[in-house]
């Protein structure tokens, strides 16, 4: 038993597995892309989409890829503030 004790002291230390990639929050995904945002805006139905795949969609529906209703209008507001958590992630992560 001494003996195996001194075996596994002197065996070098195993490396370090290399830290996992922790994946962005949910809401900086873009629903149509799944993909992180980097133009985000918000729709009439208050979800935010990356402006190009919102673009897309509402040159062919007036619907909601969320939930399927009706969209009330087509304005896309700039979402400023989740453009920047967005940022901050990515800087914090070195994306």
């Amino acid at each position: 038993r001494l003996e195996e004790e001194r075996r596994v002291a002197e065996e070098p230390p195993q490396p370090e597995a290399p830290p996992r990639e922790e994946p962005p929050p949910a809401d900086f995904i873009c629903p149509i892309t799944t993909e992180l945002m980097s133009d985000p805006v918000m729709a009439a139905d208050g979800h935010s989409y990356e402006r190009s795949a919102i673009e897309r969609w509402l040159a062919t529906k007036s619907t909601s890829p969320m939930t399927g209703e009706a969209l009330e209008h087509s304005i896309l507001t700039p979402n400023h503030a989740l453009r920047g958590r967005i940022r901050e992630w990515q800087e914090a992560h070195h994306c």
